[in-house]
């Protein structure tokens, strides 16, 4: 299985393994070191914790190359008539209300700040449509809504 991811995801990765390789394991060895030096292993919980926290650190790293090792590479949508990937979509909700989303990469959502993935039933929903158009995003089978897309960006 692959994660598709743009290239400037794949860039942002690797800059957080690149600070993790070099600031965060330099940082956590000083404090390894300085724990040792408390003695009495056994009951160092600031030794025990920092292991942890190296371990944590370690897992990341290795977890960041797999995703770029296997990921596919797509490229944002170019276009300001059709909804695509990176796309910064303005919809109408039946009430009325407009609400503007960004069309991203499953790495790069965030919800709160208007970063949708592709992958999410509302992405789904309206990639591919055009202005005027009106699409029916399904959340569950209890739960759908509709959308009308009102201005698109490239």
């Amino acid at each position: 299985m692959y994660d598709e991811l743009t290239k400037q995801d794949i860039e942002n990765m690797q800059k957080e393994i690149d600070y993790r390789k070099t600031v965060v394991r330099a940082d956590l060895h000083e404090k390894i070191m300085a724990a040792k030096e408390l003695g009495d292993f056994s009951e160092n919980s600031e030794l025990h914790e920092t292991k942890r926290a190296k371990g944590r650190n370690e897992s990341r790293i290795t977890y960041l190359e797999n995703m770029i090792k296997t990921a596919k590479i797509v490229e944002h949508s170019t276009r300001s008539d059709i909804v695509g990937l990176g796309s910064t979509v303005t919809v109408r909700l039946d009430g009325g209300k407009e609400m503007t989303y960004q069309i991203v990469t499953t790495i790069s959502q965030d919800a709160q700040n208007g970063k949708v993935s592709v992958k999410s039933p509302f992405a789904q929903a309206i990639f591919g449509k055009k202005v005027g158009d009106r699409a029916k995003v399904v959340v569950s089978p209890e739960f759908s809504y509709f959308v009308e897309i009102v201005n698109i960006k490239a």
